[in-house]
């Protein structure tokens, strides 16, 4: 019956957790015509999107003021309307505990919310990023402990992990291949028409343990690479070599290479927290993975030579990073975002506030640090404006957007510590590369 609702786009498609994940999906099921309702614990985001605005930069209220055009939208903060739908993706977060190990608190939570309203023949999809076992182990045995049903035999699980690329003018939420795995046969049908209605490719694979280290892999694939060029630039500079032109004659070989780039330390949800996931995942099986650790540790270390490269610059003036007046560009994890999760700016902004310095930031889309987990003491510090640039002892580029005239905050600045290649081509002495 749920197949055949799906199939008619009358299926009641429920997306718990609106943030950067679940509400592109939201979006996608309504576009496609099927009533949609979001969960979220953030009664703000409810209140945004009933009166069709957007609070993520990147999605624009265009799509959002859809979903109260369209009327096949509801959003709530009661998770008892869980009772009245009939396929349901989790998309909460999924970060680390302080000793580096996962932090599962997101789903057990909400699957205990659910557990008690949840009913026969739905399917359930987790789209977290986690490790191999997460659905099988943890989310499969919270929603029976709560409901009395039995997992893949009154309702159905299927794993499928997101694939956002915020401001990627390429890939969009239906362009992006999506990957599914379920350890029945009807949760893998289920999942795969679901799927199908609103994303041109569906990869289906044979377990939810096969779909969660699919998604382990694509970012420790990518955090393995970004620790080499890393290493490479500290060894390079060592050199006088110019890691940015190397990567870029590089590029030119048509087969074999696959560029990637240094920077000041991994931000983000993804590449910063997964690696570990799989190393915790793995002790427990006796296997090491040293290599995805050692990137780990590279790449964590970063902020460190980011640090030691601004005393360097300082030193050069005759002044200390105690009491040095520093503006931080760039609080986004990456360019042209509003999303500060897990960023690197938070750590440096951290280590030169104890070493003494005054701080400041700039971000276009950030104007206000709002509520987080980490590095509290800095939530309500606000964005200053540039125009005052030229009082700073240093300026520390940790983030390219690309609406910053680099040409005039090079001229207006003393001195610039940049991690990015921002000012790419731009010939001065003031300019530090880091």
């Amino acid at each position: 019956m749920t197949l055949q609702k799906i199939k008619q786009k009358k299926a009641h498609i429920g997306v718990i957790g609106l943030g950067y994940v679940g509400l592109p999906l939201v979006i996608e099921f309504v576009k496609a015509g099927f009533p949609v309702t979001g969960l979220d614990i953030d009664k703000s985001k409810i209140d945004h999107l009933s009166k069709g605005k957007s609070y993520i930069k990147h999605i624009p209220e265009e799509k959002t003021s859809l979903l109260r055009q369209k009327g096949q939208f509801r959003g709530s903060t009661d998770f008892s309307l869980v009772r009245e739908l009939d396929c349901i993706l989790i998309c909460v977060p999924t970060p680390l505990s302080k000793n580096s190990e996962p932090d599962m608190s997101y789903i057990t939570n909400t699957a205990k919310e659910i557990a008690q309203h949840i009913k026969k023949n739905q399917l359930i999809v987790l789209e977290s990023t986690t490790y191999p076992g997460t659905t099988e182990e943890v989310l499969a045995p919270s929603l029976e402990a709560g409901s009395n049903l039995k997992a893949n035999q009154d309702f159905f699980l299927a794993y499928s992990p997101e694939r956002e690329d915020p401001s990627n003018k390429d890939f969009s939420t239906a362009t992006i291949p999506k990957v599914i795995g379920s350890d029945h046969p009807k949760g893998r049908e289920l999942a795969n028409a679901l799927y199908s209605s609103i994303i041109h490719k569906i990869v289906p694979v044979a377990s939810t343990k096969i779909a969660e280290a699919t998604k382990l892999m694509e970012n420790i694939f990518r955090s393995v690479n970004i620790a080499l060029v890393n290493e490479l630039k500290i060894v390079f500079e060592k050199m006088g070599i110019d890691i940015w032109e190397v990567i870029e004659a590089s590029s030119t070989k048509p087969f074999g290479f696959m560029p990637f780039y240094p920077g000041p330390g991994l931000g983000g949800h993804c590449i910063p927290i997964d690696p570990f996931y799989l190393t915790w995942k793995a002790r427990q099986y006796g296997a090491t993975s040293r290599l995805i650790e050692l990137a780990g540790e590279i790449n964590t270390l970063m902020p460190n030579h980011i640090i030691q490269k601004i005393q360097l610059s300082l030193n050069n003036l005759g002044k200390c990073v105690n009491k040095s007046h520093i503006l931080i560009l760039g609080l986004a994890y990456k360019k042209n975002l509003d999303d500060d999760r897990e960023s690197v700016s938070f750590k440096i902004m951290d280590i030169l506030t104890r070493l003494g310095a005054e701080v400041d930031y700039n971000d276009p889309y950030i104007p206000i640090i709002k509520p987080r987990r980490a590095y509290k003491e800095f939530i309500g510090k606000k964005s200053v404006p540039l125009e005052k640039i030229d009082q700073y002892d240093l300026v520390v580029i940790l983030t390219d957007h690309e609406s910053y005239n680099y040409e005039t905050i090079v001229k207006q600045s003393k001195i610039i510590v940049d991690t990015r290649n921002s000012c790419g081509k731009i010939k001065s002495v003031k300019i530090i590369k880091a």
